[in-house]
């Protein structure tokens, strides 16, 4: 059942042919601290792939690394030793193939919606044409077609996500690296933007890694849910969420979302260190059911 990795590909709906797109190998980090004293290891010899056109939710408590670990696959932040590759390429800082969704909303307020989600197109190179064509398209994704000419100022903040994502799909990245992008919002609104999210994955399919605190909303967005413990840390769990898309509201009274959820939960709230996983592989994980 599980890999070296922790579940193999074809638990995730997946064939043996795709390749991952994202991969982590030996990372080793750690952060120095003020007057001379010893460094904190944040990551020591972390391994992780992500494959290619799926949805990744990476959990953990605080201060475990799991934002260090997104901005190091942007390339925002230099790693120390190991390998991260994206497509390929070692990361060797920010790029365009690589797109960012922070919790904190950061458009750029001196311009329009339209025009924070053309930043990317125009940086790229495109013609007026080419980049209205694109805006109107992620804009109607979103659904802020009527707000194109608004400025930031005069959105929501659910709104100013969305407009978020469309920035960040607009640019046409290899990844999408979510960091806690629906944390600040209201229950309501979350669950919202959880729903648009899927819609617009499902028609894109772009590689997502995701950030969150939320064991539901990890379940209820990913194909795999990946939960990060420990000084230096290191993968506690790794498993496949097998429920099928699309989803909705009603997912998340599945006999199936409640059991990986729980078990989440107990992984990622032990202290004991990965116990109730051995536990649950025993009994034979998922597959009695």
């Amino acid at each position: 059942m599980q890999s070296a990795q922790g579940w193999d590909r074809g638990e995730l709906g997946l064939t043996a042919s795709e390749t991952p797109i994202v991969e982590i190998a030996g990372l080793c980090h750690s952060f120095d601290h003020a007057r001379g004293t010893h460094a904190s290891a944040i990551f020591d010899n972390l391994n992780l792939s992500l494959i290619k056109g799926t949805i990744t939710c990476i959990l953990g408590p605080s201060g475990c690394g799991k934002t260090t670990l997104l901005n190091i696959v942007a390339g925002l932040i230099k790693h120390g030793r190991g390998s991260v590759r994206v497509d390929g390429t070692e990361v060797e800082g920010p790029s365009p193939r690589r797109g960012v969704v922070f919790q904190r909303y950061s458009l750029f307020p001196w311009l329009t919606i339209r025009q924070n989600v053309e930043f990317g197109p125009r940086m790229a190179g495109l013609s007026r044409q080419e980049r209205r064509q694109k805006s109107d398209y992620y804009l109607e994704l979103v659904g802020l077609t009527k707000a194109a000419d608004m400025y930031p100022k005069e959105l929501s903040g659910g709104m100013m996500q969305r407009a978020a994502v469309a920035r960040a799909y607009a640019a046409e990245p290899d990844v999408l690296l979510m960091d806690e992008p629906f944390g600040a919002l209201d229950a309501e609104t979350r669950a919202r933007l959880q729903e648009e999210l899927l819609d617009t994955w499902l028609r894109e399919r772009k590689t997502i890694m995701f950030i969150t605190h939320d064991v539901d909303e990890a379940v209820y967005l990913s194909q795999r849910v990946v939960v990060l413990q420990g000084a230096p840390s290191q993968i506690a769990l790794d498993m496949p969420v097998t429920l099928g898309y699309p989803r909705n509201p009603e997912s998340r009274l599945d006999p199936m979302f409640l059991e990986i959820r729980k078990h989440v939960w107990e992984v990622l709230h032990t202290n004991k260190f990965g116990d109730p996983h051995e536990e649950f592989l025993k009994k034979g994980g998922l597959d009695e059911r």
